[in-house]
Order: structure tokens, then C-alpha cells, then sequence
């Protein structure tokens, strides 16, 4: 089963530095390589446990997807994320 995203706090942030994104859901731990992504962009991440993950979004503009990807089980259902 894929992951699944409930919500990102926060859910804006800066379009020329990095920040701190705590995404909230279910399915991330135990469930084989993850891939983190805002927009295309993938990125580095935390998994806290399985309802949390710590990303760092990248550098970007306007409002993207932001999704989570498990390796054998598909991609999440998408949260926007929106650069100011």
C-alpha cells in the first residue's frame, strides 16, 4: 500500500533557501527505500517514525506537489507546498 500524506507544516516557505518540512501521514517506516519529492525535485530526508518524516524542501517557485514514493508500493496521494 502506498503511503499516505495527511499534512505539512509548514505548508509555505522561502523560494531561495532551505527549510524544514515535518510531513505527516502513514506508511513510511519499514516499507524499503523512500523518495521524498517536491515537484520533480527529490530530496533529503528524515524518517522519524511511521506516521513522520523530517524533508528539507529545495530551493523553488509557485505551489508544487509534494509526494512521497515507496519503492514497492507506489506513490502517495499529493500535498501542496507553496514558495514565497
Amino acid at each position: 500500500m502506498a503511503a499516505v500524506l495527511t499534512t505539512l507544516t509548514p505548508n509555505t516557505g522561502p523560494a531561495t533557501t532551505f527549510s524544514t518540512v515535518v510531513i505527516t501521514g502513514s506508511g513510511f517506516a519499514n516499507v524499503g527505500p523512500l523518495t521524498v519529492r517536491f515537484g520533480t525535485t527529490a530530496t533529503t530526508f528524515t524518517i522519524d517514525s511511521d506516521t513522520q518524516i523530517t524533508a528539507i524542501s529545495p530551493t523553488g517557485t509557485g505551489t508544487v506537489d509534494v509526494t512521497v514514493t515507496v519503492e514497492l508500493n507506489g506513490t502517495s496521494n499529493a500535498l501542496p507546498f507553496t514558495y514565497v
